[in-house]
């Protein structure tokens, strides 16, 4: 009995010793999982009509290794997908009035996957992901009971101000695009230093030296998702906000719940449209007037 286990366990063993390195991947392939492909680059790419240097290795390299960390953090990246919509149609009209080019919106997808109640580790918040010290300065309030940085018209009007600020002392959007992430400051330093004028040729800090990167992997992704493997239906995009109306309040002690109950809603949806609001009551000491989104009807269906 003993001798039979024994020449089965042979017979086997010399079965799986005989088979090829190419009869394992073949293997491999046919067992069900999904493809992982390499996506294709175009030649020719710009960023607010400044031409990318797609004739030079390293930023073919930079550009592949953001896309395909874009295309594979799959629930993220599907989630910014059908956010942009809903965000899009509030925040192209902000940079069109502000003379910002359309492809900044593609920054607001890799800074925050167009989630407003984004807040990153270092203390960043909101669609733009501002800085509270920044936020302060654009006239932003920046508190615990109410933080504009989740306000994402005026959080979108701090950032256009920042990004046209850049540009003119920088000299190109690619470069303000950099310092979105950098600082004015650290980008002018290094570009004096190293004795360069373009993003591209400059060396950076690593997340810096990806960021317009990831903004362009955006760009591309946003111009056929389907050719990158997102499939999505018209149907499936987030629809835009609700119909709201705007009432203003001014009380020296405001209750937001109160609030919604007398305009016939209540807390969450006004926090959802709302998303500047971030806790159940304000102090409102200074006598500041803010003007509040309240749904229509039965704007949630």
């Amino acid at each position: 009995m003993k001798l039979s286990l024994f020449l089965c366990a042979l017979a086997l063993s010399v079965v799986a010793c005989a088979q090829t390195p190419s009869d394992t991947i073949r293997s491999t392939v046919n067992s069900g999982f999904a493809r992982v492909e390499v996506p294709p680059l175009p030649d020719k790419l710009d960023l607010a009509g400044e031409p990318v240097p797609m004739q030079n290795q390293d930023t073919r390299e930079s550009l592949m290794r953001e896309m395909l960390t874009t295309l594979y953090m799959h629930s993220r990246t599907m989630q910014t997908l059908l956010a942009s919509k809903r965000y899009f149609a509030i925040i192209e009209p902000i940079l069109a009035k502000y003379g910002v080019p359309n492809d900044f919106k593609y920054l607001c997808m890799a800074e925050s996957g167009l989630n407003p109640e984004a807040r990153s580790g270092a203390g960043a918040g909101g669609l733009w992901q501002l800085m509270p010290a920044y936020a302060k300065s654009a006239g932003l309030l920046v508190g615990d009971e109410v933080d504009e940085r989740y306000h994402i018209e005026k959080s979108t009007e701090a950032a256009c101000r920042y990004l046209i600020d850049a540009k003119r002392r920088l000299g190109s959007w690619t470069l303000a695009a950099a310092a979105f992430n950098a600082g004015v400051a650290g980008v002018s330093r290094r570009l004096e230093k190293q004795g360069v004028e373009s993003y591209y040729d400059l060396f950076l800090p690593n997340e810096t030296l990806r960021y317009v990167f990831r903004v362009l992997s955006f760009k591309l992704l946003m111009s056929d998702p389907a050719a990158y493997g997102y499939q999505i239906d018209k149907k499936e995009y987030y629809p835009l906000l609700p119909a709201y109306e705007e009432v203003t309040i001014d009380d020296p002690e405001i209750d937001w719940a109160a609030f919604a109950r007398e305009h016939g809603t209540h807390y969450k949806q006004i926090r959802q449209l709302n998303p500047w609001i971030r806790d159940y009551d304000y102090t409102n000491k200074a006598g500041r007037s803010f003007t509040v989104k309240i749904p229509k009807g039965s704007a949630r269906k």
